[in-house]
């Protein structure tokens, strides 16, 4: 088992920037791919972001690429989502994910943390 736990998540200017964070424990974090997705109020969960056990590879979806970074640190069993830029539509509910490859289906979620941004 993984445990993943978000945090970062708040009210936040259009244009403005934050970063999230997503702790694990339980089972080697670095044997894990991660990925970030949201899901934005009446809307399906959507794919943001996702990179490889390593860090070596990362992937992003069109509506946050060159706004957004993916980036983990194995040392300390956390990924990050760098998010600049940042638009009204990027309000969602953002979650965290492990799984076994960066783009296949995901294994263990967090509980999500909450970024609105206000116009």
């Amino acid at each position: 088992q993984v445990q993943l736990v978000e945090s970062g998540g708040r009210l936040v200017q259009a244009g403005g920037s934050l970063r999230l964070s997503c702790a694990a424990s339980g089972r080697t974090f670095s044997y894990y791919a991660m990925g970030w997705f949201r899901q934005a109020p009446g809307k399906e969960r959507e794919f943001v972001a996702a990179i490889s056990w390593s860090g070596g590879s990362t992937y992003y979806a069109d509506s946050v690429k060159g706004r957004f970074t993916i980036s983990r640190d194995n040392a300390k069993n956390t990924v990050y989502l760098q998010m600049n830029s940042l638009k009204p539509e990027d309000t969602a509910v953002y979650y965290c994910a492990a799984g076994r490859s960066p783009m296949g289906a995901m294994d263990y979620w967090g509980k999500g943390t909450l970024v609105t941004v206000s116009s």
